[in-house]
Formats: structure tokens, C-alpha cells, sequence
């Protein structure tokens, strides 16, 4: 039974690193969620300057436009010999005159949002590098003791096989099938209860396990079942 006992020891302590390789990407996936909203943050930081510099574009074109129509009325005007043709042009004129007088005011509001959001963007750049940066240096430590403890559960699983081949072949067997449905497989008898269960176990099987006769498994939850006050078993 001793021998049991340290193979489920470090069974246990197999399980133990194995859970921890499995929670650690777990805790990656979170920063690359984090990294994901960073992304996103400087995307619609940089696109808002983007859009503010073609609405400029956009407004000195139409400005040009208007600004040839103009020029082309003007010269128009010279050759209409109609009062009322003549006033209309004059009237077209100044309207465009008005629109391009809009246009510029819109220019300028747009130049000074633009100086804004490049501050904003710069400001974003430099805090969100921040966030990345510590985010880097937490997936590094994920991976470092990734790396530590692959290696230690692989020293342990191979020093599992020389410490089973100990164990009675038998009772390495029932070991395995129940430690495959419950884990502890091997619980301590807690004077007539069962340790894994907790359920009163028989006085014949109390008795022929505390005087180490015979290695018998709780008749409700299926465990094998130790004397936890033997000598042997508090070296363990």
C-alpha cells in the first residue's frame, strides 16, 4: 500500500501540472481579447484623422469647382445683353460666392479638429504601446512557466513507470481502473468512514484493514481504502 500511495502522490501531482498547462493558454486567450480592443482603439483613432483630412480634400474641391463657375459666369457676363439673364448670373455667383464662404469655415473647423485628434492619436499611440508592452511581458512569464512546468510533468511521468512496477500487480490494476472514474482513488479510512465518500463502512472491513489483513475498496464509492495512523502510511 505504501507503494500505492507514492504512485498516487505524484499521479496527483501530474494532474495538478497537467490542469495548470491547460489553464495558462486560457489566460493568453484574455490578452489576445486585450490585444484585439487595443487594435480597435488605434484603428477608429486613426481612421478619425483619416476621415477628417478627405473631408478636407473634399471641401477644397468643391471649392475649386465653385470657384471656376465663377470664373466662367463672370466671363459670361459681358455678353448678355438681358437685364434679368444678367441679375440671375449675378445672383448664381454670389450664391456660390456664400457656398464657398461655407466651405472655408468648414476648413478651417476641420483643421482644428484635425490637430486634435492627431494629439489624441499620439496620446493613444503612446498609452496603447504601453498596454501592449505589458501585456508582452505577462504572455512571456505565461510562457516561461508554460515551458517549467511541461518539463517538470514530463520528469515526473517518467519516473511514474519505475515507481508503479513497485506496486502489486493487482492492485495496480484496481488502481488504475478507479482512479480512470474517481480521483483519489485511494482514500484514508477516517475511523469507520470512508474518506472519499464519507459513508459508513462496514466494522468487518474497519477492522481487517486497520490490522493490514486485507486491502479492501468502499462497498458504495469503489475507492481503496488505507489505514491512515500505520506507521508506513504517515511516512508516506
Amino acid at each position: 500500500m505504501i507503494e500505492l500511495l507514492k504512485l498516487q502522490k505524484l499521479d496527483m501531482q501530474i494532474v495538478t501540472l497537467k490542469e495548470r498547462e491547460c489553464e495558462l493558454p486560457k489566460q493568453k486567450d484574455k490578452y489576445a481579447i486585450q490585444r484585439e480592443r487595443l487594435a480597435l482603439e488605434m484603428k477608429n483613432s486613426e481612421d478619425r484623422c483619416k476621415r477628417l483630412l478627405q473631408e478636407q480634400r473634399e471641401c477644397t474641391g468643391d471649392i475649386e469647382q465653385r470657384q471656376e463657375k465663377i470664373v466662367k459666369y463672370d466671363g459670361q457676363l459681358y455678353s448678355i445683353k438681358k437685364n434679368e439673364e444678367y441679375k440671375a448670373l449675378l445672383y448664381e455667383m454670389d450664391l456660390l460666392k456664400k457656398q464657398i464662404s461655407v466651405k472655408e469655415e468648414r476648413i478651417l473647423a476641420l483643421m482644428i479638429e484635425h490637430d486634435e485628434s492627431k494629439e489624441a492619436l499620439e496620446a493613444d499611440k503612446e498609452r496603447i504601446q504601453g498596454e501592449l508592452s505589458v501585456i508582452d511581458a505577462e504572455c512571456a512569464k505565461i510562457d516561461t512557466e508554460l515551458d517549467g512546468l511541461t518539463a517538470e510533468r514530463e520528469a515526473l511521468e517518467k519516473s511514474r513507470q519505475p515507481l508503479a512496477e513497485k506496486v502489486n500487480k493487482g492492485l495496480f490494476s484496481r488502481y488504475e481502473r478507479i482512479r480512470k472514474v474517481r480521483t483519489p482513488a485511494v482514500v484514508p479510512l477516517n475511523e469507520d468512514v470512508c474518506g472519499g465518500c464519507f459513508m459508513a463502512v462496514r466494522p468487518q472491513i474497519v477492522n481487517e484493514i486497520m490490522a493490514n489483513d486485507k486491502i479492501h475498496a468502499c462497498q458504495h464509492c469503489g475507492r481503496l481504502l488505507h489505514f491512515l495512523h500505520r506507521p508506513e502510511v504517515e511516512d508516506s
